[in-house]
């Protein structure tokens, strides 16, 4: 006989939807580069497609990771430990520079990479995207060894 906790169900969303919603951030720091470097004149669009898995793939799937991981930490009492502390932290900060910083900075970059994506200011732009898609990466890396070593407990 099959037996499945509620638990155990939400525990599989809560990791399904941290790797649907981060999974693709890996690939930015090769995929953007090559892509300026071997087809500049489709910047534009890579920005608008980055823009898109934004809005559309980690932001929804992060915030059921998000809620998955406040019924978890909450069924079990796990506030007080640093290893949920510490992630959530970490996951509310990435969604407000998603929303706050990337998603802006990628429509920038979209509308700057239409006049040629080799100007000063589309570099700069570029250049600050990519460091944060690297800190965010770090960070998504960060709170899952947190999760998986769970120091402390």
């Amino acid at each position: 006989m099959l037996a499945v906790r509620l638990y155990d169900v939400i525990l599989a969303v809560h990791v399904t939807a941290i790797v649907i919603a981060f999974g693709v951030v890996f690939s930015y720091p090769v995929v953007l580069p090559w892509l300026r470097c071997h087809h500049a004149e489709s910047m534009g669009v890579a920005h608008e497609v980055t823009g898109r898995l934004g809005r559309l793939v980690i932001t929804p799937a992060a915030t059921v990771a998000l809620f998955a991981g406040i019924y978890l930490a909450s069924d079990r009492g796990l506030w007080s430990e640093i290893w949920v502390t510490i992630p959530l932290v970490i996951l509310v900060a990435i969604l407000g520079l998603g929303g706050a910083v990337l998603a802006p900075m990628e429509r920038r970059l979209s509308g700057l990479a239409a006049g040629g994506a080799d100007s000063p200011e589309y570099d700069a732009t570029f250049r600050r995207m990519m460091t944060l898609t690297n800190v965010i990466a770090a960070l998504v890396l960060l709170a899952i060894f947190l999760m998986v070593v769970k120091p402390g407990s």
